[in-house]
């Protein structure tokens, strides 16, 4: 009896096995097989009456894992379609699609979560005055209360583990496993109540309900405010009403949080959450509630998209221009075009909603893969906010902040009105600078300039994550007092806490939202009105519904338009319009203030003047003048290595490769160094490949992965393929 099996490692085809067993393995089951001189995991794609290697070379199957398959017909064919798109192992694409839990070579069984209990020692202890540690008595207090879960555990503003291993170390406090058990989230804010729907909601609603039973992929456009979580939502009640299952991606962990009382009140159905914030155990009772049709609504980040449904019955991509849903590392995945595969293998349809949709997206919609749904107004009475620019050229600031924008967030404090302030660089001063020599301070793994962190007193690369003690002065002259050069939004924090000593101001990034909880607590103060000046990044500018802010102030709008990438004017127009959208969202009008050293760029002027329409024309005509996408495929090979020679002779030998091969309408540039060419140790370089046609860079991707298992200097370099990269410098 003969198997074929996907091997979780990264190498590309599959691989034939023995069975030596009373029954086959299911299709979808895992095995475990040996491999080379380990054994790894595997999932069975098929049974095989006969195999090209003869029979006596063929490797036995160690143990079946699992009685009923992990993974279904369904997992199993997105799996091959997004491998084939990406040139991906079609084995790592499998186990990237399954929790931590299921990537281990244990059978499948209910999810367990590690929990503690008291001793009678402990609770003897605890009564007394024989423990002193504080920490160590606060431990011991929310075991003793049954109160110690894995979340309970995380939310502690201390490491839990040492005192814990103390009490464990003196008898008084037990481990035990028990078994987890699934419950959806309940949300923990009153629920609200639906809207009425206006004319081109009620519209777009029910186009969508026309063709719920087949594949139509929806591009859900409308103004920030518009509504489109309410379209969604009345969109997916026909399909829960026919029993089917609604998966939702969202492309930040914040904001599953918006979606939970929203989807509550308009399904009754209370969703199950499915995002890396969550325990191991959480991910995997989730998997589990979803793959069996318990969880009938679903609401994830990037990694949800492969999450196994009984009965799926739509997708829906929110802020689908987002770059969150491009992976970053591993398989360079776009969770919103495997969703569009998933709805095409599943025959069901899917909604990309954003009020700036991609290029990729409008060009879609033009050739008729894709069906436009326009919300042109905001819902209910909020009107657009005011934009104006604040023009900075030739003036000396004290500050970042300029006397216009101070003059009108001191006249929402008056109104009791909330402002909101975005700069999307965190920390407090981007470079620290030797006034002697001019020096910066540099980190030691990467080509790039170490942030200074006040608060914390370090010196931060935000590019390897390397830290280092701040001790007052550089290295270079011994100097004290270097120059703070820029602002991050720690000392835009500083600044503006000095300007207004008396408002209430609170700061959203990734610094001070660390602990667990927190960013919840923050945006809960704004929303109770308890926060006068909410100062963030990117974090806070897409996605959250501030009724009370009525001014949003851009403190850097130039960053992305001095960006080399050719992607950067869609960004930036892109990010302008989420943030500004934060404005003016409920019944007092909106204000946005946009500061800036360009208020002539082209892009804008359109922005101001036109809207995104005009700047996404603009853009593509751009585009399709440079042969750039959504006019072409692109791909980019990467390579990192100790020395720049061994990745430079990688990329030599491609692109020799790609010439022999002589695909028309095939170019490439490179190799050439990435833009920060040593980062956390290693040195990058890349080959970026682009054709007229998708086939044709098919083609050339076919022909060089073939050729890399023969090719000398590629065992010399941590080498990836990017398909349809977004990031190329």
């Amino acid at each position: 009896m003969l198997v074929r099996v996907a091997v979780f490692a990264p190498v590309s085809g599959t691989f034939d096995y023995r069975v030596n067993a009373a029954r086959l393995p299911a299709i979808g089951a895992r095995v475990l097989v040996p491999f080379g001189r380990a054994r790894k995991m595997g999932v069975v794609l098929e049974h095989l009456p006969h195999s090209a290697v003869a029979r006596e070379k063929l490797k036995s199957v160690v143990e079946v894992v699992d009685e009923s398959p992990v993974a279904g017909p369904a997992v199993l064919a997105l799996a091959r379609r997004a491998a084939a798109y990406y040139r991906y192992p079609l084995g790592e694409v499998l186990a990237l699609a399954m929790p931590a839990s299921l990537r281990k070579a244990t059978a499948q069984g209910p999810a367990t979560e590690t929990n503690y209990r008291i001793s009678e020692a402990g609770r003897a202890a605890l009564g007394t005055t024989t423990l002193r540690a504080p920490r160590q008595r606060e431990v011991l207090a929310l075991v003793a209360s049954g109160d110690f879960s894995e979340q309970q555990r995380s939310a502690l503003a201390f490491d839990w583990r040492r005192p814990l291993r103390d009490l464990r170390e003196r008898g008084w406090v037990e481990e035990l496993q028990t078994q987890a058990a699934y419950s959806p989230v309940v949300p923990s804010a009153a629920t609200p109540s639906p809207l009425q729907l206006n004319g081109a909601q009620a519209e777009a609603v029910s186009s969508i309900s026309e063709g719920c039973d087949a594949f139509v992929v929806w591009l859900l456009q409308g103004v920030t405010g518009s509504g489109k979580t309410e379209v969604y939502l009345r969109a997916a009640q026909q399909v829960l009403e026919q029993g089917r299952q609604l998966l939702i991606l969202v492309p930040e962990i914040a904001l599953t949080e918006h979606f939970v009382s929203r989807v509550s009140a308009a399904t009754g159905q209370p969703p199950a959450l499915y995002h890396s914030g969550l325990t191991e155990s959480e991910r995997a009772l989730t998997w589990q509630a979803s793959a069996d049709g318990r969880a009938r609504v679903v609401i994830g980040t990037r990694s949800a998209i492969w999450l196994p449904c009984r009965r799926l019955g739509l997708v829906v991509v929110d802020e689908e221009h987002d770059g969150s849903y491009k992976q970053a590392e591993g398989m360079r995945y776009s969770a919103r075009d495997v969703a569009v595969m998933r709805a095409s293998l599943e025959s069901v349809p899917v909604i990309l909603g954003s009020a700036t949709p991609s290029m990729e997206s409008l060009v879609n919609v033009e050739r008729g893969k894709y069906r436009a749904l326009l919300l042109p107004g905001r819902a209910g009475a909020a009107k657009p906010p005011a934009m104006q620019v604040v023009d900075l050229r030739g003036r000396k600031l004290e500050t970042s902040i300029s006397p216009e924008l101070l003059d009108a967030i001191t006249r929402r404090l008056a109104r009791g009105e909330q402002s909101l302030l975005f700069l999307n660089r965190r920390g407090y001063a981007p470079t620290l600078m030797c006034h002697q020599c001019g020096e910066a301070a540099q980190c030691n793994r990467c080509h790039a300039r170490l942030v200074y962190h006040k608060w914390r007193s370090k010196l931060v690369c935000h590019h390897c994550g390397g830290e280092q003690p701040w001790r007052g002065r550089l290295d270079c002259c011994d100097q004290p007092e270097p120059i703070a050069v820029g602002a991050g939004t720690e000392r835009l924090e500083e600044t503006m806490r000095a300007l207004l000593p008396n408002a209430r101001i609170a700061r959203i990034d990734r610094d001070s939202t660390r602990s667990k909880g927190s960013r919840t607590r923050l945006l809960k103060a704004v929303l109770a009105q308890e926060v006068d000046v909410l100062i963030g990044t990117q974090m806070i500018a897409k996605g959250h519904h501030f009724p009370a802010v009525t001014l949003v102030g851009i403190v850097d709008a130039d960053q992305l338009l001095y960006s080399a990438d050719f992607r950067a004017g869609e960004r930036f127009v892109q990010q302008t319009l989420q943030v500004a959208g934060r404005a003016g969202r409920a019944e007092k009008p909106g204000e946005v203030l946009i500061q800036t050293h360009l208020p002539t760029h082209p892009l804008l002027r359109l922005l101001l003047g036109e809207g995104y329409q005009a700047c996404a024309d603009h853009i593509l005509a751009e585009r399709r003048l440079g042969a750039f996408p959504p006019y072409s495929a692109m791909a980019l090979i990467r390579a990192e290595a100790n020395h720049v020679d061994q990745a430079t002779a990688f990329l030599r030998r491609c692109a020799d490769v790609l010439a022999q091969a002589g695909i028309r309408d095939v170019s490439w540039m490179g190799p050439v160094p990435a833009p920060m060419e040593k980062r956390a140790g290693m040195f990058r370089w890349q080959l970026l490949l682009n054709a007229s046609a998708r086939p044709r860079l098919g083609q050339a991707l076919d022909v060089l992965i073939d050729a890399l298992p023969s090719l000398r200097e590629s065992g010399r370099v941590r080498w990836s393929l990017d398909v349809d990269p977004l990031e190329l410098f």
